[in-house]
């Protein structure tokens, strides 16, 4: 567990650079990024280099014994750049250029920013590649952020086009699966395939579904050039990419496969409470904590996109500026969020940033340093850490309780068609993993195509898409799985499917929903879960059981609400959050999980022998401990934003 920051070495005179880094080496940092943004002042004209700030950045870094870890700078291209091709420049739908003066302003489908990509990372990677400080690379920053991803130009149009014909080969095939015949969409050849935009009313979601996939396709390759050339010139260290929370323009897991060593990513706890669809009285009481499993959902996430190894790049150290508000953090909480990941598996947390810019679109945002120096609140939060590092023992990762099944292309599925406005894939999730962390269990959340042996219970909250693999998988498993509404409720070509959903699950499962329903704010059928009373809220399946399911819950006017046989549930809708908590809490311990209700606001977490309790409620707490518990950090008695951590025997007792 290492402490880690954001420099921009550009950003500041030369002669604060030894004393910044002999500060950071006395704050406990061991890690250093640098460089994602800095084309300009690497190439500040096409071909002309000046690589000597840089030189003299990394050797100031590491004279000071301090790792440093270089980002690409291709999410930011340099003004001769786009000048000299203008055709970099992304494109809107309606056809008009994003501009210059910001950042993400390019197109990764120009072969001609691919081909100035790759010569920029190709001869910084040649120089530094191996530094004896350079332990890893970034590749970019923040893929897709800004909603730049889809760029509308003609070169994305060529790409998507040859996509398509890779994929389907003919041009009646990709017509026959589309439905194309449906208003006479069907196109004479790839040629003629343009984007589903701009559409009197709605556009094929067969065809929208496809271009989601060709641009998560898009993401991987751009992130594969890139590690590509830096595998050949700096060999033996990590290259990862640093991912955003809750964001699913491309698929996490694909892109791994294009090369990654781990995972990354940027934690703001509040400004995604701000922005996520929670209700208001959970903005309001974590508005200076930020949700309880905000960041946690994320952590436990990224872990298994990077197989067990993830960092946090940019870990928020006070108010930050993209929020619609941005409060300042609570006392006490920018540690416990470092904390927090270190209890997830980080093996780095790094802050951002080491000083605030007094400049330019982030001077609201705020770092570990003030703009005239001097450390911020949430910097002396930074050193009480980095103290604490240097004391906390060496502890390993274990296996979550539970597997919880996070499906990027189920997420493109329901976004494309909601059905209800209310419908949201990330949040129906994000209420399962929620729900389980009340019950004090530890999550693994893992692709559809995870090994999943030894985990006792599975949880999918919906899969779009259910395959005989699948199918075989459950059937095989000793686990107990949980399956959510709207489950196999889609062929691969977005049909439904001939059987009618949940499709192949039904080998196991004999049911068929024979129609849906999106449920407003008023519509709220009843039914009782575990012994709990409550309702469905947003979404319901119509069910048709057939031969022996057995029907574990009804709704009062007569549709099966929960359904089950073998070692297959189905809870036939979205149920509000105190059925799921009953009924997960049931199947917990029916495989024998212990689960103990936690307080409001309290979450704990176990890593190796040590287990960690977080407190975002503003009402203090004492939590029951072993009484041969040896306190690493804190004590039970935790005020919000306080923390705890400690170390048991295996025959502790309870009190």
């Amino acid at each position: 567990m290492q402490a880690g920051v954001c420099y921009y070495p550009e950003h500041w005179p030369q002669s604060k650079w030894a004393q910044d880094a002999q500060r950071m080496v006395e704050l406990g940092i061991s890690h250093v990024r640098i460089a994602e943004f800095a084309w300009s002042r690497m190439e500040p004209e096409q071909g002309q280099y000046d690589w000597d700030w840089l030189d003299q950045a990394i050797e100031t870094l590491a004279a000071a014994g301090l790792k440093v870890v270089l980002g690409t700078p291709t999410a930011a291209p340099p003004y001769w750049l786009i000048t000299r091709w203008p055709e970099v420049m992304p494109l809107r739908a309606d056809g008009t250029p994003w501009q210059f003066g910001s950042r993400r302003h390019y197109d990764m489908s120009s072969p001609d920013y691919r081909r100035e990509c790759a010569r920029i990372v190709s001869v910084m990677a040649e120089r530094y590649g191996q530094h004896p400080a350079v332990v890893a690379w970034q590749t970019d920053n923040e893929l897709g952020c800004h909603d730049t991803l889809p760029s509308y130009s003609p070169a994305t149009r060529t790409a998507f086009q040859q996509w398509l014909a890779a994929q389907y080969g003919d041009i009646h095939a990709l017509n026959t699966a589309w439905g194309n015949v449906f208003w006479s969409m069907e196109y004479p050849d790839f040629s003629a395939v343009s984007f589903p935009v701009n559409t009197p009313t709605d556009a094929n979601p067969a065809h929208l579904l496809d271009f989601r996939r060709f641009l998560s396709a898009e993401v991987a390759s751009f992130h594969g050039l890139q590690v590509e050339i830096i595998r050949k010139h700096s060999p033996g260290r990590d290259v990862f990419h640093n991912f955003m929370g809750f964001f699913g323009a491309f698929d996490h897991y694909q892109f791994a496969k294009a090369g990654l060593d781990l995972a990354a990513w940027d934690s703001y706890p509040l400004a995604r409470t701000e922005v996520l669809a929670l209700p208001e009285s959970d903005k309001v009481r974590y508005a200076r904590t930020g949700h309880p499993d905000i960041s946690a959902f994320s952590h436990d996430l990224y872990r298994g996109v990077g197989k067990g190894r993830f960092w946090v790049m940019e870990q928020q150290a006070g108010p930050v500026n993209w929020a619609p508000w941005n409060p300042t953090p609570a006392p006490g909480v920018v540690r416990l969020w470092a904390w927090e990941a270190f209890a997830h598996g980080a093996e780095l947390v790094s802050w951002f940033r080491w000083r605030q810019a007094p400049f330019a679109q982030e001077h609201l945002h705020s770092g570990l340093n003030l703009p005239g120096d001097g450390y911020s609140p949430g910097g002396e939060e930074a050193v009480q850490v980095g103290a604490e590092l240097r004391q906390f023992p060496t502890v390993a990762s274990q296996r979550g309780h539970v597997a919880l099944v996070f499906d990027y292309e189920t997420l493109w599925f329901t976004d494309i068609q909601r059905h209800g406005k209310t419908f949201d894939y990330q949040m129906l999730v994000f209420e399962y993993y929620q729900t389980l962390r009340q019950l004090g269990l530890d999550v693994d959340i893992l692709p559809r195509d995870a090994d999943f042996s030894g985990y006792a219970l599975v949880v999918v909250p919906t899969l779009a898409v259910v395959d005989l693999a699948l199918v075989e998988k459950v059937s095989t498993s000793q686990a107990l799985w949980l399956f959510g509404p709207r489950t196999g409720a889609r062929t691969r070509n977005f049909s439904i499917p001939a059987t009618l959903p949940p499709g192949p699950l039904q080998a196991l499962l004999p049911m068929q929903v024979i129609e849906v329903e999106s449920l407003r704010p008023s519509l709220t059928p009843e039914t009782t879960l575990a012994g709990q009373a409550g309702t469905a809220i947003h979404w319901r399946d119509h069910v048709r059981v057939a031969g022996d399911v057995q029907t574990l819950a009804a709704f009062a006017d007569g549709w099966p609400a929960l359904l089950a046989k073998g070692n297959v549930q189905y809870a036939a809708a979205w149920f509000e959050p105190k059925l799921h908590l009953a009924w997960l809490e049931q199947a917990a311990q029916s495989v024998g999980l212990v689960t103990t209700r936690l307080p409001d606001g309290v979450r704990v977490r176990r890593r190796g022998e040590i287990t960690f309790a977080f407190n975002y409620s503003d009402t203090p707490c004492v939590l029951p401990t072993p009484q041969s518990a040896e306190w690493l950090l804190g004590s039970n008695e935790l005020q919000q934003g306080q923390l705890c951590a400690w170390r048991e025997s295996a025959t502790a007792v309870q009190r």
